[in-house]
């Protein structure tokens, strides 16, 4: 597994930090937000260090489904599938990356701002 000493994410992982593991497999980890823009605000990570989502996707297409399948899986599990919830992620500095580590934003509990279609 790769791992960044630095990373707040992989450190995380690694459980020197703790956090409230909403859904773990092999390859993710998803936890609550500890800044939440919503009344459900998980974040859904690969365990390797990758910095963004198209790092990802161009190392391992295949752990790029498995994010977005556990994406759906916390919507299920926390019972927000049915109402509706959004995925988000952030690549760069201009797109609004705070932690350069793959992270999506599983959000819901209230209506979302319709702005992006």
């Amino acid at each position: 597994m790769t791992s960044d000493a630095d990373c707040v994410f992989c450190r995380i992982v690694a459980g020197e930090i703790p956090a409230e593991v909403i859904r773990e497999t092999e390859h993710t980890l998803a936890f609550p937000d500890v800044s939440p823009q919503a009344p459900v605000h998980v974040l859904v990570i690969p365990k390797d260090h990758r910095a963004d989502l198209d790092a990802v996707v161009a190392a391992d297409p295949g752990l790029a489904g498995e994010l977005l399948r556990e994406c759906a899986a916390v919507a299920d599990q926390l019972g927000v599938r049915e109402s509706g919830y959004r995925v988000v992620t952030n690549i760069g500095t201009e797109g609004g990356q705070g932690v350069l580590h793959c992270h999506l934003h599983v959000l819901a509990g209230r209506q979302m701002s319709d702005a992006l279609g």
